[in-house]
């Protein structure tokens, strides 16, 4: 896949990520997004090839890298909870 699909992908699958998850510490604008549909992809990759649904050298497809972004973004909660 070329760097603006990947791109492309991993912003969409952040948007969906932040509506299936909202919150008020979400990472916003396009290059959070961005990083946080990737990261989610990356995330449900190796998640994926740990537990032996995926050989390697497979990636995880949409729905997988939406899953990851949803727990990069429970993990980024973690962190970035006000202590009030």
């Amino acid at each position: 896949m070329s760097i603006v699909g990947t791109i492309l992908i991993g912003f969409i699958a952040g948007l969906i990520a932040r509506f299936l998850s909202p919150g008020p510490n979400n990472p916003s604008g396009f290059i959070l997004t961005t990083i946080l549909g990737i990261v989610g992809a990356a995330l449900a990759t190796w998640l994926g090839q740990q537990v032996g649904w995926y050989h390697l050298g497979e990636r995880a497809g949409f729905l997988g890298a939406v899953v990851g972004a949803i727990i990069v973004l429970l993990i980024w909660r973690m962190f970035t909870r006000d202590t009030i």
